[in-house]
């Protein structure tokens, strides 16, 4: 596909969305490839780095290498993915940690938008759709109520969280970040990359990297063989999400991480007073809005130059 530097300077903004989504846990960076209409691209040319394509870079086909893995497209995505994760890291967790409602409220209007979406890009609803939207919702569901772990921090260990993160941060409604605050390695590696650790850096990533191109292979198969059933699913997963992106929350149990630092382990969706809101559910509000609306924006934006 021939792209202009235009084009490319769009895909990087659009690599660096799905990072910020990546940085929060409950939101996944595959939701914002959906979005902005890159998801399927994304598979091929993930799984287009494959033992042939490998073998014109060992050989020194490089200019044929670049050209066989889409290599502009991918270094494009990656490269906005960096910018927001390095830039980005401190700021969300500072967010997350002192206007936390404010953050939710605004994904949570992002992925319903995004569900809808999806949703209205299958063609059929049949029992077997249904089924799978259904079984999509239940395991993001369950994933978003199950409980952090205390885990080794051990390069392994680090190894394999990349390779299992990176895999729910292509799915749609799968965050990535919230399967490591499960493993108990999100607040690790967000300090690992706001204080430049560099071998856990790059084991992290070696992990992703090798996960991601395995599991890319699965998902793009399952899109072309079953292309509605696979969207249900992804649609499933983004809806059984919300249940963790819900802005307003009632903490029911605690537990102190390895940092001696208290963080929520049990917690409950509760409803804001709407009989009398105040400053801050007026702002979550028109955030939760404001994050639907720029969704329908984009889709139309998509839809218009196709």
């Amino acid at each position: 596909m021939n792209r202009s530097l235009k084009d490319y300077s769009l895909l990087v903004l659009k690599g660096m969305g799905m990072g910020a989504a990546d940085v929060v846990p409950g939101v996944s960076g595959g939701t914002i490839a959906f979005i902005v209409g890159i998801y399927e691209e994304l598979l091929d040319s993930i799984k287009s780095i494959n033992a042939q394509s490998l073998k014109l870079l060992f050989t020194g086909k490089l200019v044929e290498f670049w050209k066989a893995i889409n290599a502009n497209f991918l270094v494009s995505i990656v490269l906005g993915i960096a910018i927001s994760i390095f830039s980005l890291a401190k700021l969300i967790t500072y967010l997350l940690e002192f206007h936390p409602i404010l953050v939710w409220a605004f994904f949570f209007g992002l992925v319903l938008a995004s569900s809808w979406f999806v949703a209205k890009t299958i063609s059929k609803w049949d029992i077997k759709t249904i089924v799978s939207c259904i079984a999509g919702i239940a395991i993001a569901y369950y994933v978003t109520v199950a409980t952090p772990a205390e885990t080794p921090t051990n390069l392994p260990f680090i190894f394999l969280c990349g390779a299992i993160a990176i895999c729910a941060m292509i799915l749609p409604g799968i965050s990535g970040s919230f399967i490591l605050v499960l493993m108990g390695k999100y607040f690790y590696i967000m300090d690992a990359v706001k204080s430049f650790n560099i071998i856990v850096m790059l084991v992290f990533i070696c992990g992703a990297g090798i996960g991601i191109t395995m599991f890319s292979r699965v998902l793009s198969y399952a899109l072309k063989k079953f292309h509605n059933v696979t969207i249900a699913a992804l649609a499933g997963f983004m809806i059984g999400s919300l249940n963790k992106v819900w802005p307003w929350k009632q903490v029911l149990e605690t537990y102190t991480d390895s940092h001696g630092k208290v963080k929520p382990l049990i917690e409950s969706n509760i409803i804001p007073d709407m009989a009398n809101p105040d400053h801050q559910v007026l702002m979550a509000i028109g955030l939760m809005l404001f994050g639907f609306i720029l969704v329908y924006v984009l889709e139309k934006l998509s839809a218009k130059k196709q």
